[in-house]
């Protein structure tokens, strides 16, 4: 199971990691407004950052919660959290 992601946004501060989102991406959420999503590329030249609407940001999760089911309980229970505290 992955640990616990944080990146620094230069204009929204603090985003933490809501799903993967497919090969290399990740989908990241601002900490304290909670309702700005980001698809986030990380590359050796640094990080891409492509802003995504609320329902297809929670798509994107409810992806992972499947893949996640198909791999692991322990993997699925931590993504299942994220996804309730991120969208309920």
């Amino acid at each position: 199971m992955s640990a616990e992601r944080y990146l620094n946004h230069p204009t929204f501060g603090m985003l933490y990691r809501v799903a993967t989102a497919g090969e290399g991406k990740d989908l990241y959420a601002t900490l304290y407004a909670q309702r700005i999503f980001f698809v986030v590329s990380l590359q050796q030249r640094g990080a891409t950052f492509e802003v995504v609407p609320l329902m297809d940001a929670r798509h994107l999760a409810e992806q992972n919660l499947t893949r996640a089911r198909r791999v692991s309980p322990e993997a699925h229970a931590h993504w299942r959290q994220l996804f309730d505290q991120t969208f309920m």
